[in-house]
C-alpha cells in the first residue's frame, strides 16, 4: 500500500534530522573542506533568522513548541562548526580561504582586528548580559507562573463545562492547550541554560583561537609578531562574529517567545494595533520633536521629517478611531430601537442539589496533581451513601468563590448554605475525644462538624498527639465528614423525582412484578413513592432494602394513599433493620417510655389534614409542659446511655418525632410495632407531666 505524499514527506524530513544530527557529530571530530564549512555557517545564519521570524509570527508561544528543542540543537550546530572553524585556522593559518569567515573579518569589521574585537566584545556583552540573562529570568518565572495558575484554569474549565458554557470537546481543547502551555514553558526554563552556556564556550574559543594561533604562527610556521597577530586575530575575530550573529538571533527569539502573551495574532499585527491604540502618544511625541528643532546643534532634517511623520500618523489613527466611536454609537442606537427580545435566562434558575465552594487557598486540596484527595474523598462519599442508606447522591460540584475567605469552605444544597467551616492548611485538627490528660499545644477552635472543642497542630506532631491520645485528622477528611453529616442529615431533601426513578429502574429487570403492581399499575404515582422515601430517610431510616419497601406499599396502598401512614406500615416492615442500629450488643434496647397521661393527650390532638396528613395540634401551654417533661427524661437517660430511643404507641409515633424533631439533635421515635422479637427492651425513665411541672 503505498502511502501518501505528506507521510512520505515526514518520513524523509525524519531520515534528513537524523543524518543532521550524525554530521554535526562527524564536524566535531572529522575536519570538512572550507566550502563546506562556508555552507553550513550560512545555515546557521538562516536557521537563526527563520527562528526569530517565526517567533515574530506564531499567535501563542506554545504554537512553536518545537522551539526549545530548536534552540538545543542549534546551539550544537554552531559549538560543533566553532571546533571545524577553529581546526582549519590554527591548521591552515593564512593560508586559510574560508570566505565567509574572511568576510566578517575584513569587509564587515574593515580588516581592521581591534575595531573588529571591540565589536565582537560589545555583541558578546549584549547578548550576555541583556538578552540572555533577561530571557532566562522570564523563562524561569513564566514556567512557575504557568504551573501556579493551572489548578484555577482546569477548575474554571470545569465550572464552565457544567454550567454548559462550553461543550465537552472546547472543554477538551482547553485542557490540552494548559498542558502545552505548562510543558512548553518548562522546557523553555531548561533550554535557556544552553543560551549562557552557548556565549560562555564562545568566549573560550575565541581566547584559544587567538592564543593558539600566536603559538602556532610565530613558534612552528615563524611568522613574526605583527603578522601573527594581524592574521589571527582577523581570523578569530571573523569566526567569533559569524557564529555571534546566528546566536545573537536565536538568544533574542528566545526573548521574544518567553515574554509573549497570548494573542490570536503575531507580534508584528499587536504591535501596530497597540502602539497605533493611543494616537495622542503620536501627537504628543511629535510636537516634542519637533520643539528639539529649536535646540542648537541637534540635527534638524531627521527630527522635521520624523515629527511630521508621526503627526501624520496620529492624525491618521485619530480620526479612525473617532469614526469607529461613531459608527459603533449609531449601531447601539439602532439595535435599541428595534424590539427588544426577552434574554434566555433560564439557566440562571438553575440550582445544584449538592455543592461544595471553596477558597482559593483550598484549591490544592482538590488538585491531584498536587497531592489533593478531596475528589477521591467525595466519590467515597456518594459510594458509602448508597450502601449505608440506600440514597443515591448526585454528582457534588467543587467550584472556587473568591467571596470567601481563601481558607474557607461552604456546602450548599439547592443553592442554600447548610454548613462551613474555615482550616488552616497544611496542619491537622487534633481532637480531645476525653481521656486526655495531658494536653498538647496549638491555635483551639471549634471544629464545624459537630461543634466540638479541637487545636490546630503542625503535621509533624501528628505522632505526638495520637500517643497523647488525640484523634488527629487532615482538612480534605474535615471537609469529607462535614459533607457526609450534612448527606446524612438532609438525606430527605436531596432525594428528588429523578433519583427515586433511578432506584426503580435500577430492579425492574431483577423484580419486574413488584414494579409492575406499584408502578405500571400506577397505584402510585412517583411523588408519592418519593414522599414516603423521604419520611424514612428524614428519621435516617435506610432505604436501601427497596424491594421490601415497594411491597409493603403494594400491599397497603389500595386501603389508604396518607404517606405517613403508609410509612408507619414500611417501618414496620423494615423492624428489624431499624433495631439493628439502635440495640447493643447483647440485643438489647435501651428506650425511654412515655406517661400513659402524655400519650392519652398527644393522641386526642391529633387531627387529620388532607394534605399533610396526620398534624399535632396543641395550646402552647401544654405543647411546652409536654415538650419539656420528654426533654428531661432524654437528658437523665443521656447520661447512662450514648443513643436512648423514645418508645411510643404506633398511633402517636410519627407526631411525636415531628415534635421532638426541633428541640433534640437527631431524635430516635420507635413505635412498640418496630421491636423485632429478638430485642430485649429495657426502660431507662419515663417521660412523666409530674416530673416536667
Amino acid at each position: 500500500m503505498l502511502m501518501s505524499d505528506s507521510s512520505q514527506w515526514m518520513h524523509k524530513t525524519d531520515i534528513m534530522i537524523g543524518i543532521g544530527v550524525i554530521a554535526v557529530v562527524a564536524m566535531l571530530i572529522i575536519p570538512m573542506p572550507t566550502f563546506l564549512l562556508d555552507f553550513f555557517l550560512a545555515v546557521s545564519i538562516m536557521f537563526g533568522l527563520i527562528a526569530l521570524l517565526v517567533v515574530m509570527f506564531v499567535p501563542r508561544s506554545y504554537d512553536f513548541s518545537v522551539f526549545p528543542s530548536l534552540l538545543l540543537l542549534t546551539t550544537v550546530f554552531r559549538l560543533a562548526l566553532n571546533v571545524s572553524s577553529t581546526r582549519l585556522i590554527l591548521l591552515e593559518g593564512a593560508a586559510f580561504d574560508g570566505q565567509m569567515i574572511r568576510a566578517f573579518g575584513n569587509f564587515v569589521v574593515g580588516g581592521n582586528y581591534v575595531v573588529g574585537f571591540l565589536i565582537f566584545t560589545i555583541l558578546v556583552a549584549v547578548q550576555f548580559i541583556v538578552i540572555t540573562k533577561g530571557a532566562t529570568r522570564t523563562a524561569e518565572v513564566a514556567a512557575r507562573f504557568t504551573l501556579d495558575a493551572m489548578p484555577g484554569k482546569q477548575m474554571s474549565i470545569d465550572s464552565d463545562l457544567s454550567n454548559g458554557i462550553i461543550t465537552e470537546e472546547e472543554a477538551i481543547r482547553r485542557r490540552s492547550d494548559i498542558r502545552r502551555e505548562a510543558d512548553f514553558y518548562g522546557a523553555m526554563d531548561g533550554a535557556s541554560k544552553f543560551v549562557q552556556g552557548d556565549v560562555k564556550v564562545g568566549i573560550v574559543i575565541t581566547i584559544i583561537n587567538i592564543l593558539g594561533g600566536f603559538v602556532l604562527g610565530m613558534a612552528v610556521r615563524g611568522e613574526s609578531f605583527d603578522v601573527a597577530l594581524k592574521t589571527y586575530t582577523l581570523l578569530t575575530i571573523g569566526d567569533g562574529l559569524v557564529s555571534q550573529i546566528p546566536s545573537l538571533l536565536i538568544t533574542t527569539a528566545t526573548g521574544v517567545i518567553v515574554t509573549r502573551a497570548v494573542s490570536e495574532e503575531g507580534l508584528g499585527d499587536d504591535l501596530s494595533k497597540q502602539l497605533g491604540s493611543q494616537p495622542r502618544a503620536l501627537l504628543i511625541t511629535a510636537a516634542a520633536l519637533g520643539g528639539a528643532v529649536f535646540l542648537p546643534g541637534f540635527p534638524k532634517i531627521a527630527l522635521i521629517v520624523i515629527a511630521m511623520g508621526l503627526a501624520s500618523m496620529g492624525y491618521v489613527l485619530q480620526q479612525s478611531k473617532d469614526d469607529d466611536a461613531a459608527r459603533v454609537k449609531s449601531e447601539e442606537k439602532e439595535a435599541a430601537m428595534k424590539e427588544h427580545k426577552p434574554e434566555a435566562v433560564l439557566s440562571l434558575t438553575q440550582v445544584d442539589p449538592l455543592e461544595v465552594e471553596i477558597g482559593y487557598s483550598l484549591i490544592p486540596l482538590v488538585d491531584p496533581e498536587q497531592g489533593g484527595t478531596l475528589l477521591d474523598r467525595i466519590t467515597n462519599i456518594r459510594k458509602r451513601s448508597a450502601m449505608e442508606m440506600g440514597l443515591i447522591v448526585p454528582p457534588i460540584r467543587i467550584r472556587d468563590n473568591m467571596e470567601l475567605e481563601p481558607a474557607e469552605y461552604s456546602v450548599l444544597i439547592k443553592g442554600v448554605e447548610m454548613g462551613s467551616g474555615k482550616l488552616e492548611v497544611g496542619k491537622l485538627m487534633a481532637m480531645n475525644p476525653g481521656d486526655v490528660e495531658d494536653k498538647i499545644s496549638g491555635n483551639e477552635f471549634i471544629e464545624p462538624v459537630f461543634g466540638l472543642s479541637a487545636i490546630w497542630i503542625d503535621t509533624d506532631d501528628r505522632d505526638v498527639a495520637e500517643k497523647k491520645g488525640y484523634t488527629v485528622v487532615d482538612c480534605p477528611t474535615i471537609i469529607a465528614t462535614h459533607l457526609t453529616e450534612i448527606i446524612k442529615r438532609h438525606a430527605d431533601e436531596i432525594l428528588g423525582r429523578q433519583e427515586v426513578q433511578q432506584l426503580i429502574d435500577g430492579l425492574r429487570n431483577d423484580y419486574p412484578a413488584v414494579i409492575n403492581e406499584l408502578v405500571g399499575e400506577k397505584k402510585m404515582s412517583l411523588g408519592e413513592i418519593q414522599r414516603v422515601l423521604q419520611n424514612l430517610l428524614r428519621e435516617r431510616v435506610s432505604i436501601r432494602n427497596m424491594v421490601t419497601i415497594l411491597e409493603t406499599l403494594s400491599s397497603y396502598v389500595n386501603y389508604t394513599k396518607d404517606p405517613g401512614l403508609l410509612t408507619e406500615y414500611v417501618r414496620v416492615a423494615l423492624a428489624r433493620q431499624i433495631c439493628r442500629d439502635y440495640i447493643d450488643g447483647n440485643s438489647e434496647l435501651w428506650s425511654i417510655t412515655v406517661d400513659p397521661e402524655i400519650e392519652t393527650v398527644i393522641r386526642s390532638s391529633i387531627h387529620d389534614d388532607p394534605i399533610e396528613g396526620q398534624v399535632l395540634g396543641l395550646d402552647p401551654e401544654t405543647h411546652n409542659i409536654i415538650v419539656n417533661a420528654m426533654i428531661d427524661a432524654y437528658t437523665k437517660a443521656k447520661g447512662s446511655i450514648q443513643m436512648p430511643v423514645f418508645l411510643v404507641s404506633p398511633a402517636i409515633r410519627s407526631v411525636v418525632f415531628a415534635l421532638l424533631e426541633r428541640e433534640l439533635p437527631d431524635p430516635v421515635v420507635l413505635s412498640y410495632n418496630e421491636i423485632s422479637p429478638n430485642v430485649k427492651v429495657n426502660v431507662i425513665t419515663s417521660a412523666l407531666i409530674s416530673t416536667a411541672a
